[in-house]
């Protein structure tokens, strides 16, 4: 393994990787976990993944074990964080983020996060998610409806405002 290599890798992709890990727990320690342990599975991997694209697998890697937690604890965790890994440097905007997030079931805020912060097409989403793109579609839509309706100040943050 060319360790400099995933060590610079590693170092310019942690900080992203971390704001969505965040945005999909809305835990600061359970998102530093998931990265660490996506970041340990790419090392792991290097020597194949280096060539295509490591951060889409890195990605995958955190929804997925995101969505093995949620499953198997049958609850969407919610707690607020104060302080810790921000989504935008502005508090009240990680405050609006973090609430809004919450009123989505864990599918949505998983297709909210991956389409609107981490800006993937429907097909990436879908891939990662192991979905159809009708399916991430779907329920991006609904996600929409209940935040312009709850949360449209969130809607305004990333762009899709009434």
């Amino acid at each position: 393994m060319d360790e400099q290599e995933f060590t610079a890798w590693a170092v310019g992709v942690e900080r992203r990787l971390l704001r969505s890990a965040y945005l999909l727990t809305g835990d600061l320690h359970r998102a530093e976990d998931l990265v660490q342990e996506a970041l340990v599975k790419v090392a792991m991997r290097w020597d194949r993944l280096r060539a295509g694209n490591p951060t889409a697998y890195a990605r995958t890697i955190l929804v997925r074990d995101q969505i093995s937690w949620w499953r198997r604890r049958r609850e969407i965790p919610v707690e607020e964080v104060f302080g810790g890994a921000a989504v935008s440097s502005d508090p009240d905007v990680a405050m609006v983020v973090r609430r809004s997030l919450q009123r989505l079931t864990a599918a949505q805020r998983a297709v909210v996060v991956l389409r609107h912060f981490d800006d993937l097409s429907v097909e990436e989403t879908a891939a990662i998610l192991r979905v159809a793109p009708g399916t991430v579609k779907s329920q991006n839509a609904a996600a929409l409806a209940r935040l312009r309706e709850g949360a449209p100040e969130l809607l305004e943050l990333i762009g899709r405002g009434r």
